[in-house]
């Protein structure tokens, strides 16, 4: 490995240095990555399968938005589905002595 005392560089220098570091990592990475993906198409030929066909991965369940429960009593846009943190404007009311059940759609 070259010994560079970095203290001698100017910023520029340094920064130049910087972005050719960070080139030679990802270039090194990018490498890494393609030979494991040789290695692994290779196993896979090799007991029949294409890599593709292994590496196939079940469609991820989305969730269904929760319908709205409670809806702003100024603004119809605002809505609250009753999960996770109350809004502001659900906080203060309740302060103020209301009941969720004056918000209710």
């Amino acid at each position: 490995m070259t010994d560079i005392d970095l203290n001698a560089l100017s910023l520029p220098e340094l920064k130049q240095l910087q972005k050719n570091v960070a080139k030679a990592i990802a270039s090194f990475e990018d490498r890494r990555k393609a030979e494991a993906r040789a290695k692994v198409d290779e196993l896979a030929r090799e007991l029949g399968f294409s890599f593709d066909e292994l590496a196939e991965v079940a469609p991820t369940r989305k969730r269904a938005g929760s319908a709205p429960k409670y809806r702003h009593p100024e603004n119809a846009e605002i809505t609250w589905s009753g999960r996770g943190r109350k809004p502001a404007w659900i906080a203060e009311a309740l302060a103020s002595g209301k009941s969720l059940d004056d918000f209710a759609i």
